[in-house]
């Protein structure tokens, strides 16, 4: 097997960050579109399925991710890829979805640091089993700092009357959707390095998270009713084309940062890019001004406590 080239640290977190800015305006797309029609399980939907329109167009351009698909395709019919590498979009439904349910309502700090939590605690777990395309990352001390300072985010985001004004229920959903996350960006980035490619990878992820998407709208449609009109807003269906961008440079960053850097930058991106939202755009449920701004500064600490002191 060829040999994944070496990225320069600095690099791969910079992508890592990006991956968690486009994260958090996808949430307070999706969570808008979901308060609008109602239906945050259809919400997710529509966004999944804008995603999947954009690559069904683009991997046929493309000569490499077509040569790809095919050896995706290949591998499926003789199941030499394993079916676990084929469902990391249906934790990408998970987290489309509670973006419907939660962020509309709670707003994308909160949503956010609740991501924080799963994707940290799994993210390290992850690494330590082997399961990314990076192979075993040894638990450090650094490492299980930066997860530590992650999760005191959580705690100051929690603080205050957060508790006393949204049910339990609302903050484990994002818990949830961290850990789907961390998931799926190791189960895609596994797929990629067997395909050779990110963008077939994605493309597996979307028609994976779209059919789970399927299925949980119509069961939602059968109990609630049909959602309310779709809003005539251009922009509110632009989730699922950021979706697409962020899975797939996901699919190709992991294999350089591990499960848990990768997810610490993200939150890093996550974290101050849901701030600005929140401050610009505000919900009934934010946090303190101070509560905001001391969990940005926690979660630099965290990202640079869990930096590799030096190459193997």
């Amino acid at each position: 097997m060829t040999r994944t080239r070496t990225m320069p640290t600095w690099l791969a977190l910079g992508g890592a960050v990006s991956i968690g800015a486009m994260t958090a305006v996808q949430a307070r797309i999706n969570g808008v579109l979901g308060v609008r029609i109602d239906d945050g399980i259809v919400a997710g939907l529509i966004s999944f399925g804008v995603g999947l329109i954009a690559l069904l167009i683009l991997v046929p351009l493309i000569p490499s991710t077509r040569v790809a698909a095919g050896r995706l395709i290949g591998g499926i019919r003789s199941r030499t890829i394993p079916v676990w590498m084929l469902l990391g979009g249906a934790c990408g439904a998970l987290t489309v979805s509670t973006q419907g349910v939660v962020a509309g309502v709670l707003g994308v700090s909160l949503f956010t640091v609740g991501v924080v939590a799963g994707q940290t605690l799994h993210g390290l777990l992850l690494d330590r089993i082997g399961f990314g395309p990076a192979g075993v990352v040894a638990v450090t001390p650094g490492r299980v700092v930066g997860g530590a300072l992650a999760l005191l985010a959580v705690g100051i985001s929690i603080g205050g009357d957060v508790l006393r004004e949204a049910p339990v229920w609302l903050l484990v959903l994002p818990v949830l959707a961290g850990a789907g996350i961390a998931w799926q960006a190791g189960a895609n980035g596994r797929l990629a390095k067997t395909v050779s490619s990110p963008v077939a990878a994605t493309l597996m992820s979307f028609i994976t998270g779209t059919s789970v998407l399927v299925v949980a709208a119509a069961v939602s449609v059968a109990v609630r009713g049909l959602p309310a009109a779709l809003p005539a807003e251009p922009w509110l269906y632009v989730g699922g084309l950021l979706g697409f961008v962020y899975i797939m440079l996901g699919a190709f960053l992991v294999a350089h940062t591990g499960v848990l850097l990768m997810g610490l930058g993200s939150v890093l991106g996550q974290l101050s890019m849901s701030i600005l939202i929140d401050l610009l755009w505000p919900t009934a449920s934010r946090p303190a001004l101070w509560q905001l701004l001391a969990m940005v500064v926690v979660a630099f600490a965290s990202v640079f406590a869990a930096l590799p002191r030096r190459r193997r």
